[in-house]
């Protein structure tokens, strides 16, 4: 039962819910079940198809309309008399600034994606607003809270990294399937069914000259009085046959790796015809494109069977010549998308054909879409749990009561015969460049890197920062702003192409820049540091920020994609463009693995002593402590919209 304290503390709140997906949707009923009166929801997506297992507010005659909207109604039915207020847009609009925050008295996140949960972070810490985060990933999930000056904010502990794959390793010595997923994805799909004008060489080059300028045109493009399957044969040979062959000849790249075998058409299909599914003229006569599938043309029908060679040959080129025939007006305009089934499986059978010439184990339709789409998927009870606990810390937030608020873990396997694992909040970290304005260093070659590559690999990708202005002592190098004249913008935009040791305020080594961002109210210094050059395959930017860091132990961490390609690990896991299908992502990263930045301890809150570690130890390493046996992970949140790419 609710003291009258509780009751007059929920009754008085304005509250703010980001994100009205899988958590959300639990979230804002437990709220509003809880009494909490004013509720506000901001959420930028439409209800597709996917959400109503677990997204409870929504019915199918909802899909494509706003979830905001949607789950604000389907609320109210029920709760009539309480004021909730809906905004179908992005958090990171103008008009969701830090003067719109500071009305709220809490702000609860239910974020799919990292770049928003910073953004939200920041404007909480400027309008000095508690923030309660959140996230789930299958049966995992966590609630941490963030009090600025009492707590750590959001961005204290470092976030992992987008996991990127150099280019060198995708196309020539692949060795784990999901660089053949990246390879049939960002390469070949885009190369056939893309922007044709994009740079994307998938010719493997060969130190004998005359071997790699015989196939010097354009293989990819169709020749004139050229039929799709023999269109397709060609492309078959190219990149499974003669690639592979031309590889072969750079013998130092194989001293120390197994050797893959070329794969042609003639030795695996020699000349027999495709089979095709009895159905397939109606499924040819079919208008709707969407439900246009290889498998069906091919009668195949289990899509966590693992395909032979054979099988996966048959799908690659029914996948293709439905594409050619039926989808021709999209070719050259297409880009991947899980919810495609056509193209999940051309990508699957390329993939698998390519791992079978590496050696590679080949993976069933469903692993391999799960590691292409990056798709975890949700369980409706975790979500639950996460927003009951979710409201519990907002409550204890609403009455003032830091000391007794708490990140709660929720575990797959009990520890301790507990499932749910309290830990006390801990302090801010002094290290941290958001909450503390800690100076960060960037190495750099002043000589060679432009501002562009500044503003892209660092301001906006690492730092998050959305309007960014970037400063050289009183001399502006670049703004962002609707507010600019054409001539500055003219002026920023040609400093962008610009070297940066030949900026009007030119930077090099030694220099100090101040990069700001108005929106979020957040500015930090940062180091530059001239280095002439960089290891091309671990440092593919060109470029080292030191102070912001993704989670340590990258290279130590094994590859995890076990669960129908959800990475356990998040130094490894594989990444998308599209946001996670899980409503509300998690980093876990595994015990023992050091993830506080160096040189920055962690406290609790409370100062009383633990007698059988230090707190900070604990934390960085295990989250709750392993006992009896236990597996246990530590989860940090993550969420983002990690791209499995080559870089």
């Amino acid at each position: 039962m609710a003291s009258v304290q509780q009751l007059s503390a929920i009754k008085d709140a304005k509250v703010l819910m980001v994100g009205a997906g899988g958590i959300g949707c639990e979230l804002l009923k437990t709220l509003a079940l809880s009494g909490f009166q004013d509720i506000h929801i901001i959420d930028m997506d439409t209800i597709e198809v996917s959400n109503l297992n677990r997204q409870f507010l929504f019915r199918q005659s909802h899909v494509g309309q706003s979830k905001a909207k949607v789950a604000r109604d389907a609320v109210l039915r029920f709760r009539p008399k309480i004021n909730i207020k809906s905004y179908h847009a992005n958090v990171k609009d103008s008009n969701f600034n830090v003067d719109f925050f500071k009305q709220f008295s809490v702000v609860l996140n239910g974020l799919d994606n990292l770049d928003a949960r910073r953004h939200v972070n920041r404007l909480c810490l400027a309008a000095d607003v508690p923030l309660v985060e959140s996230g789930t990933t299958g049966f995992l999930g966590q609630v941490t809270v963030h009090i600025k000056g009492k707590t750590e904010c959001y961005e204290c502990q470092p976030k992992p990294a987008p996991k990127t794959y150099p280019v060198c390793t995708i196309t020539s010595t692949p060795s784990k399937f999901v660089h053949c997923i990246v390879w049939a994805k960002d390469l070949l799909f885009a190369k056939l069914f893309g922007d044709k004008n994009q740079d994307n060489d998938l010719n493997v080059r060969s130190n004998d000259t005359a071997t790699s300028s015989e196939h010097s045109e354009d293989i990819f493009e169709p020749r004139k009085d050229e039929d799709i399957q023999q269109y397709a044969n060609r492309i078959y040979d190219h990149v499974f046959g003669h690639n592979i062959q031309t590889a072969l000849s750079n013998e130092e790249t194989w001293k120390n790796r197994n050797k893959p075998r070329p794969i042609y058409v003639k030795d695996v299909l020699s000349d027999e015809p495709i089979q095709q599914n009895g159905n397939v003229d109606k499924l040819l006569a079919n208008d709707n494109l969407s439900s246009l599938s290889a498998m069906a043309y091919l009668g195949l029908k289990n899509p966590q069977d693992i395909w032979s060679l054979k099988e996966n040959s048959r799908v690659f080129f029914a996948a293709l010549k439905l594409f050619f025939s039926k989808r021709q007006k999209e070719i050259g305009n297409l880009t991947f998308d899980k919810d495609d089934p056509l193209a999940v499986e051309f990508v699957t059978a390329a993939a698998n054909i390519r791992a079978a010439s590496f050696n590679i184990p080949l993976h069933s339709l469903f692993e391999a879409k799960g590691i292409a789409g990056n798709i975890v998927h949700a369980v409706a009870t975790t979500n639950a749990i996460i927003a009951g606990l979710i409201v519990i810390e907002a409550i204890k937030v609403l009455q003032n009561d830091a000391k007794n608020c708490r990140m709660t873990y929720c575990l797959q396997h009990p520890s301790r015969k507990m499932l749910l694992m309290p830990v006390e909040p801990f302090e801010p970290n002094k290290s941290c460049y958001v909450c503390s304005e800690t100076p960060l260093l960037l190495e750099v070659n002043t000589n060679r890197a432009k501002l562009r590559d500044l503003v892209e690999k660092v301001v906006t990708s690492k730092l998050g920062m959305s309007l960014p202005l970037i400063a050289h002592g009183s001399g502006l190098l670049y703004e962002v702003g609707d507010d600019l004249g054409k001539d500055e913008v003219a002026n920023y935009e040609a400093n962008l192409e610009k070297v940066l040791s030949e900026l009007p305020y030119a930077i090099t080594g030694g220099t100090i820049i101040t990069v700001e961002d108005l929106q979020q109210e957040l500015v930090c210094n940062i180091n530059i540091k001239h280095r002439e050059e960089f290891d091309e395959e671990k440092e593919p930017d060109g470029m080292v920020l030191h102070g912001w860091t993704p989670a340590p132990a990258a290279e130590n961490n094994k590859e995890a994609t076990d669960n129908n390609g959800a990475s356990t690990s998040s130094t490894s896991k594989p990444a998308s463009a599209d946001v996670m299908e899980a409503d509300d992502e998690l980093s876990i990263v595994e015990p023992g693995v050091e993830t506080l930045p160096a040189g920055g301890k962690k406290r609790k809150l409370s100062d009383v002593p633990n007698s059988e570690a230090p707190i900070d130890e604990k934390r960085a390493k295990k989250i709750p402590e392993k006992n009896d046996g236990d597996d246990v992970i530590v989860m940090l949140d993550d969420g983002n919209d990690d791209d499995i790419t080559a870089s």
